[in-house]
């Protein structure tokens, strides 16, 4: 497998301009455009993508360790599908919707400043992960071990205790009702 290393990429529609398959290190991925691409068997390792295009990408085997996405467009992602040995990512203002991380072990990620709707965490390991104000509206949690993740800053997020690890998780006092809404209680 052919290594590419500390390599920029501005611009590149790779929907265009197919990317070659191997091994990227320490590369960054500027304004480029993936939308639909087959990153299948790819491996990325400390790389930083910046104002890309992602969504739709196929993932089979991918493997993603010490990866930044920032500013970009991931609709309908399947991180369940990735080589999850070491899978490392960081999140910091996208739009991560419709996608899957499902059994994935995530521990200590960090979502900042992301639009994660419909997102699926279930069977997922996030123990430690901090979401940063984040809107998880319908995102999907289901046997998920959320210990000592910090939710304090995010909205609209539904978690049910009984389902759920979240011995030591932290939540703000405005999405209490996204803790006790299946208990019909009324929190004012």
């Amino acid at each position: 497998m052919e290594v590419f290393e500390s390599i920029e990429y501005n611009n590149v529609n790779f929907t265009i301009e197919a990317l070659t398959i191997g091994e990227y290190e320490k590369c960054t991925f500027n304004n480029c455009n993936f939308s639909n691409v087959d990153l299948s068997n790819f491996i990325f390792i400390d790389c930083i993508f910046t104002g890309a295009n992602l969504s739709l990408i196929k993932l089979d085997n991918t493997v993603f360790r010490d990866i930044l996405f920032k500013d970009c467009k991931m609709i309908g992602l399947q991180f369940d599908t990735t080589n999850n040995f070491g899978l490392t990512v960081c999140f910091e203002n996208c739009t991560l919707t419709n996608s899957s991380f499902y059994k994935t072990k995530i521990m200590s990620t960090r979502f900042s400043n992301s639009k994660m709707t419909e997102v699926d965490f279930s069977l997922c390991d996030l123990s430690g992960a901090v979401f940063e104000n984040c809107d998880l509206l319908n995102a999907v949690f289901d046997q998920t071990n959320l210990e000592k993740v910090d939710f304090r800053s995010s909205i609209n997020y539904s978690i049910d205790l009984d389902r759920n690890k979240i011995k030591k998780s932290k939540h703000s006092t405005s999405e209490l009702r996204g803790l006790l809404g299946k208990y019909g209680i009324m929190i004012e």
